[in-house]
C-alpha cells in the first residue's frame, strides 16, 4: 500500500485549501492514478485497521441493487446510515420515502439503469455477459453516473463508473475505474478494497484471474479534521499485504453467472493472515 500512503503525504505537501458543501475545508490535489497489482496480494491497508466486513457488506448490497441502509445493516454494514438518516438536504428531498431509504444509488445504478425506451438495464449483467461471450470488447463499462437520477439519490456517486479489460491469452481480468471525490483518509482505503474485491469476484465468476486494479482519481482530498489522523497514520509501521480466500462453493450455487454474485454471502470472503495496526477513528463529512 505504499502508493496510496505515498499519494496522502503528496495531498499533505502539495495539496491547495478549498471550500466544499460539507463545510469543513480540504487541502486538495488535481487528479491522481493509483494501480495495485492483485497477484502480490489483497490491497487491504495494514497501517490502519481496514472495516472489511463493512467493504463486504457494502459491495454485496451494491451487486444486489439495494436502496435502503437497514439492508445494508443486515449486511453488516452501517456507512449508509448517516447520508440516509442524518444528511439535511435529503431529508429534505420530496423523492425521499422513508426512514432508511437511499435512492438510486450505485446499485440501483447497476442493476436497474432505468430508460424511457429501454426500460430496465442490468448493467452488472451485460457487462459479465460481454466478459464471457465478447472479451475483447473494449465497451464493457459500468456507470452510476445517472444526470436524470441525481435528485433522487441521498448522496451522487463518488465512485462514478468501472470498465473491465480481458486479456484472453492469459485468462486475466483487470479494471479500471474512475472517482470524481475522494477523501484520502476515510474513504479511499475503503474504496481501493472494495474495487479489488469486486474485481476478485467477477474474475471468479467468469473462470480468469485477477490480475490489476487502476483508480483514476479527481478531486483527491483531506479534510481539515482529518490532519492529525493521517499524520499519525504516515508514521506507523506498514505490513505485508493479506491474501483473499473465496469460498469456491460459490460457483456451484447457480449456473447463472449473475446469480452467483447475487448469492455470495459475508461469511464466503475472507483475508488470510491480515495482519495491521490499530483503527484510526475520524468523522465522515456529510
Amino acid at each position: 500500500m505504499k502508493q496510496y500512503l505515498d499519494l496522502l503525504q503528496k495531498v499533505l505537501d502539495e495539496g491547495e485549501w478549498q471550500p466544499n458543501r460539507t463545510g469543513i475545508p480540504t487541502k486538495r490535489i488535481d487528479g491522481a492514478m493509483l494501480e495495485f497489482d492483485l497477484t502480490q496480494g489483497f490491497p487491504a491497508i495494514t497501517s490502519k485497521k481496514l472495516a472489511f466486513n463493512a467493504v463486504k457488506g457494502e459491495l454485496l448490497g451494491f451487486i444486489r441493487g439495494y436502496d435502503n441502509a437497514a439492508a445494508f445493516r443486515n449486511l453488516s454494514c452501517k456507512v449508509w446510515d448517516q447520508n440516509a438518516n442524518e444528511n439535511a438536504a435529503w431529508l429534505k428531498n420530496p423523492n425521499r420515502k422513508c426512514e432508511d431509504d437511499l435512492g438510486r444509488i450505485y446499485g440501483q445504478q447497476w442493476r436497474g439503469w432505468y430508460h424511457d425506451t429501454c426500460g430496465r438495464i442490468d448493467q452488472l449483467k451485460n457487462a459479465i455477459d460481454l466478459v464471457q461471450n465478447d472479451p475483447t470488447s473494449r465497451r464493457i463499462i459500468v456507470s452510476a453516473w445517472n444526470p436524470a437520477d441525481m435528485d433522487k439519490m441521498a448522496l451522487p456517486p463518488c465512485h462514478m463508473m468501472f470498465q473491465l479489460l480481458v486479456n484472453v491469452e492469459q485468462k486475466t481480468l483487470s479494471m479500471c475505474m474512475y472517482q470524481r471525490s475522494c477523501d484520502m483518509f476515510l474513504g479511499i482505503p475503503f474504496n481501493i478494497a472494495s474495487y479489488a474485491l469486486l474485481l476478485e469476484l467477477i474474475a471468479m465468476v467468469t473462470g480468469l484471474e485477477a490480475k490489476k486494479l487502476t483508480m483514476f482519481l479527481a478531486d483527491v482530498h483531506i479534510y481539515q479534521n482529518h490532519l492529525a489522523q493521517v499524520q499519525e497514520q504516515l508514521q506507523r509501521p506498514t505490513h505485508k499485504l493479506p491474501l483473499l480466500h473465496l469460498d469456491c462453493g460459490i460457483i456451484k450455487r447457480s449456473s447463472d453467472t449473475i446469480r452467483q454474485l447475487e448469492l455470495i454471502q459475508p461469511d464466503d470472503i475472507q483475508l488470510i493472515n491480515y495482519e495491521h495496526e490499530d483503527a484510526i477513528k475520524a468523522e465522515m463529512a456529510i
